[in-house]
């Protein structure tokens, strides 16, 4: 006799149309939830293309600036006697005043002289130090941090984006969700696929998440067409999902890579990250005050402008933080100066902290975790260093 649960898994892929292969389906593969114990709540931002933390953050006291920049190092909103914030993000400096935002600057991954996009993201996201291992075998230091949490489930990290987030990927349970994914199912389908669900464990979790995130189930999908591919619309689902049972999420702003043109091309970028952190904000209400976020990029951009008010792929990069959690309104670790002698290779802002030591204790802090856990298991052989102290 077949067995009724395989018999139930060839109807729904038949039924539904889905075609032969069910990993392909958005039933499985678009969808990637993760949630943790606890009331804390983080947040991983990914910012493609590599971020100018020197833009971004702007060391308007340091005369050279402008000798390097001639371009970039107009105007700036004072954030202390030495940074100014890129003027775009104005919206932001409500969270300084209440310490609800914070930089980093001088860190990077681990991540030399190569400069390449792909590689320099997969070592941001796997989180190794040294050679990344097989793309079969990778995952994401943020699925390695899943598994220290005890009663982890598939909603209490979610990933949100139309590409797989390898920070999230690995082998412990999480839920990614593909912005725009949608089912227009009838009634009896919904009811089909309901019964069938209900009636296998295997399937039952993420068929009822697929139903509800893509409409199917006559809900409104949390987030419709219009908003996916908005950074607003992305921070409000995520933060609608962690007011709920999610507790780790982390999603991707692109747009970072501004070979030429800077002073405007960064602008679009700027403004999805603002209405990013704003978004979650917003969106989370009195649960911002129990969250951290961390937006983070590859590597940095060259010290100099180019000859198309550009930058090119560097080292050094900023680390930006915010959330009600984090004790913000400052400037976390040390600053190398931008003399010639001061330059990574002579042409970079000098790393002076690995970026993942700052992770490394927002996740110890947040979550509890013990120090040699956390660098020894989330990142292999992570020398972390003193306590930044990032939390209230």
């Amino acid at each position: 006799m077949a067995d009724p649960l395989l018999t139930r898994r060839r109807v729904l892929t038949r039924s539904l149309g889905l075609g032969c292969s069910l990993a392909a389906s958005p039933f499985v593969t678009p969808i990637t939830l993760a949630g943790a114990p606890g009331e804390n709540r983080l947040v991983v931002i990914i910012l493609r293309g590599a971020m100018d933390g020197l833009d971004l953050l702007r060391p308007m006291g340091d005369p050279r600036l402008k000798t390097l920049r001639p371009s970039l190092s107009e105007g700036g909103l004072a954030l202390d006697d030495y940074f100014a914030l890129h003027p775009a993000l104005d919206g932001l400096l409500p969270l300084w005043r209440a310490g609800e935002l914070a930089f980093a600057p001088a860190t990077s991954t681990p991540y030399r002289d190569r400069r390449s996009h792909f590689d320099g993201q997969d070592h941001l996201e796997v989180g190794t130090a040294g050679h990344l291992p097989p793309a079969l075998s990778r995952s994401g230091w943020l699925n390695r941090l899943l598994t220290l949490l005890p009663n982890a489930e598939a909603r209490t990290a979610f990933a949100v984006g139309r590409e797989r987030m390898t920070i999230l990927d690995g082998p412990a349970p999480m839920t990614h969700w593909t912005p725009g994914t949608a089912l227009d199912l009838s009634p009896q389908n919904r009811l089909l696929l309901g019964q069938l669900f209900a009636a296998d464990p295997l399937f039952a979790e993420a068929g009822e998440t697929a139903l509800h995130m893509t409409g199917a189930d006559g809900g409104d999908a949390g987030m419709d067409e219009a908003r996916a591919g908005d950074s607003a619309g992305l921070a409000a689902y995520v933060a609608e999902q962690m007011r709920g049972a999610t507790r780790i999420a982390s999603f991707s702003i692109s747009g970072w890579d501004t070979h030429q043109g800077q002073p405007r091309a960064i602008l679009p970028a700027l403004a999805r990250l603002q209405d990013a952190l704003l978004g979650l904000r917003d969106g989370l209400g009195p649960d911002w005050s129990r969250t951290m976020v961390l937006a983070m990029t590859e590597f940095g951009r060259t010290l100099r402008e180019n000859g198309t008010r550009g930058t090119d792929h560097g080292t050094g990069g900023a680390l930006l933080m915010a959330g009600g959690a984090l004790r913000g309104g400052r400037m976390f670790g040390g600053w190398p100066g931008l003399a010639e002698a001061d330059m990574y290779a002579g042409r970079d802002l000098m790393p002076l902290r690995d970026i993942r030591a700052y992770a490394a204790w927002a996740m110890r802090d947040m979550f509890g975790l013990a120090a040699s856990d956390v660098a020894g298991t989330v990142f292999s052989e992570l020398d972390m260093g003193e306590t930044p102290r990032l939390l209230l």
